[in-house]
């Protein structure tokens, strides 16, 4: 019962309406992948296609500004892994048909969402995680600058001297005079 379940799902989720078609484009001539149209999620290319060594070197600039979702520390340009690589062809294809950075860094973040970008964009929550580390450098700089302050200022000591000896002595209690002079404690 179970393994027939599976199999319907398998094969209700391997079709295609025919009101929504998929989207493919063309096999990359390189490793023969198939690249979703990017036209249904950015517009048709706005830049001119590229071949050859300019293809090769934006290919890798533009990788350098996409995360690599399975090593996370790096960008897809520079991680060996399989669905690095699978990502780098599908830059390198939508370089050779016009696409712009804008667009193709455009069509892998709604792919993936903001996390596949190395340099997030500063708005929402993403900008409070900008914000927050340099207030609290801030903050911390205000604390140690009154520290400071404080220190420089010399201790009390000095000032409260200077006022000891401009005041007037204070007039002894006699019955304490008296006390001190029985216990022994007393001036000689």
């Amino acid at each position: 019962m179970i393994r027939t379940l599976a199999l319907s799902a398998a094969l209700l989720a391997s079709t295609v309406s025919p009101a929504q078609p998929a989207r493919v484009s063309a096999p990359s001539a390189d490793a023969g992948l198939r690249v979703p149209d990017a036209a249904q999620f950015v517009g048709s290319p706005k830049g001119t296609p590229l071949a050859g060594p300019e293809l090769n070197k934006r290919t890798h600039e533009v990788g350098s500004l996409l995360r690599c979702p399975v090593c996370q520390g790096m960008s897809i340009a520079d991680s060996p892994s399989e669905m690095a690589v699978n990502m780098k062809e599908q830059v390198r294809e939508l370089l050779a048909r016009g696409y712009t950075e804008e667009q193709i860094l455009q069509y892998f973040e709604l792919s993936y969402g903001q996390f596949v970008l190395l340099k997030p964009k500063f708005e929402g929550v993403t900008g409070v995680v900008w914000v927050l580390p340099l207030l609290a450098l801030a903050v911390g700089a205000v604390i140690l600058v009154m520290k400071l302050r404080k220190l420089e200022a010399g201790p009390p000591s000095r000032q409260s001297e200077e006022a000891r000896a401009a005041a007037p002595a204070p007039v002894e209690d006699p019955y304490l005079a008296r006390v001190r002079d029985l216990v022994g404690g007393g001036k000689p």
